[in-house]
Order: structure tokens, then sequence, then C-alpha cells
């Protein structure tokens, strides 16, 4: 039986396979003159795969079942990547942006994953340990983003 803790897990674990998704797109779709972004995002897939393998391993060890997926919001998201890649919207500034409201997204949920007063000390301890790298993350991108402009 789902707990409210594994549940909001579970939310951050979809979430988290939204993002790592939506990198591996972003990878896909760079092109040479942007390379160095390549490298980036595959650091943030990374961060996300390991953030994904922390929180299922506590959803495990509640006993609950464990996310597998997407979230239908993401893949609306990586959709429309896909819509602005093929009208041109693959300049480095707008790749940013993408990338600064994926990140929005994350930082939004890790937020109020952490106002659910129902939360076990070990979830909101894993969390606001997470957290941390993805706020760090954001801000990494959007001073970029800021940048390309």
């Amino acid at each position: 039986m789902e707990t409210k803790t594994t549940s909001v897990l579970n939310e951050l674990i979809e979430i988290n396979n939204d993002r790592v998704a939506g990198f591996e797109k972003a990878i896909a779709d760079i092109n040479d003159e942007n390379i160095d972004l390549k490298e980036l995002f595959q650091r943030y897939a990374a961060q996300s795969r390991e953030n994904s393998q922390e929180l299922a391993a506590l959803v495990g060890a509640e006993g609950d079942e464990v996310e597998t997926g997407t979230s239908v919001s993401g893949s609306l998201h990586r959709a429309w990547i896909d819509v602005k890649s093929i009208f041109g919207g693959s300049t480095r500034e707008s790749i940013l942006s993408e990338a600064e409201r994926g990140e929005d997204a994350i930082k939004k949920a890790y937020r109020e994953a952490l106002e659910d007063t129902e939360l076990n000390a070990t979830a909101r301890e894993t969390i606001t340990r997470q957290q941390s790298g993805i706020n760090a993350a954001h801000d990494e991108v959007k001073a970029l983003r800021d940048a390309s402009k």
C-alpha cells in the first residue's frame, strides 16, 4: 500500500526520469557549435539517474512499488522540443531556454515535495540533499542562457 512518502518519492522519480529523457533528447539534437552543452547535459542526466535510483531504494525499503516511467507532462515537453527543433529553434539560447524550463519544473517538484508535512525523516533528508544539486544545475543553465543572449 502506497504511503504519502512513497507517493511523493515516486513523483520525484518520474520527474527525474523526465529530466533524463529530456536531456538525452537535447543531446541527440545538439549540433557541433554547441558541443559543450552535450557534456553538461550528460552530467545532469547522470545526476537524475542517480537521484531516481536513490529514491527508488527508499520506496523499495518501504515495500511499495517503484515508479519506472515518465510523466505525461514530460512527454508533452519533449514533443514541444521536437516541434521547436523542426522550426529552427536549435539556437544556443533556445536550447538553454528549454533546458531551463525543464529545470524550473524539477525545481518546483522538489520544493513542493519538501512542503509535504507527512514525509518521513529519511525521505526529507534525501530530497533536501538532491534539491541542492537540482538548484545548482538550474542556476548553471540559467547563467549559460543569460550569457547566450
